[in-house]
């Protein structure tokens, strides 16, 4: 077995620190190899050791231009570092080179969002929702997107998608509710929903605090 599969094994198995002795010595023994560089970048990432990582990501980049996890590791360390619009260009390198799974699309979505640029991060929500349509958060937020590009029937309808799989969504509820008060006259449905939010989680202090408002508003009349 080769260096890299035993640092596999033992990161399946737990033991780090064992798999950081095998990627090492895969670096010493093929050092123009990228594979073995991006294991380490990983490993130190899911150890949340981002200042490890990174070199290691960068190194495998500089052996292989076309190395698409690469890419997409060094723009996950950006995107928690909130370096968004260098995050953003990464994920767009990682895609082109392969990196085809929702994820990559979500994380580019988040991060062009992040950036101010909802339209442009659109598309890549919406292509992570249908690549991964059982992904309940990545839904979430594409429907959040939708909503705050006032597109309200596409976003109610990710909403209620949400809320057939699973009726105690409170985020659902809450963006549903919400999006009953700002977009209709509906506010049955929406007290109904924002209700649902902070019965579910007592914590949710936006829903309640908007369930309040519409409250007093209907007290006035």
């Amino acid at each position: 077995m080769e260096y890299n599969e035993i640092g596999i094994t033992a990161l399946q198995e737990g033991s780090y620190e064992k798999a950081v002795e095998a990627f090492m010595k895969a670096v010493e023994q093929d050092p123009k190899n990228a594979i073995g560089y991006i294991n380490l970048g990983n490993v130190f990432a899911s150890l949340s050791d981002a200042e490890k990582a990174e070199p290691f990501f960068q190194k495998a980049i500089t052996l292989d231009k076309e190395a698409g996890t690469a890419y997409y590791g060094l723009a996950n360390l950006y995107y928690n570092k909130e370096r968004y619009e260098e995050a953003a260009k990464l994920y767009e390198t990682a895609i082109r080179q392969g990196v085809e799974e929702a994820d990559a699309y979500f994380m580019l979505g988040k991060s062009l969002e992040r950036t101010g640029n909802e339209k442009l991060a659109l598309p890549y929500l919406q292509r992570a929702a249908e690549l991964a349509p059982e992904d309940l958060e990545a839904r979430l937020s594409y429907g959040i997107l939708l909503a705050n590009m006032e597109l309200f029937k596409e976003a109610g309808a990710e909403f209620r998608f949400i809320l057939k799989q699973d009726e105690e969504h409170a985020d659902a509820h809450y963006n549903l509710g919400l999006l009953y008060a700002v977009s209709t006259n509906d506010k049955a449905d929406a007290l109904l929903h924002l209700k649902k939010a902070f019965t579910i989680d007592p914590e949710h202090i936006q829903a309640r605090y908007i369930y309040d408002m519409i409250q007093l508003g209907e007290n006035d009349k």
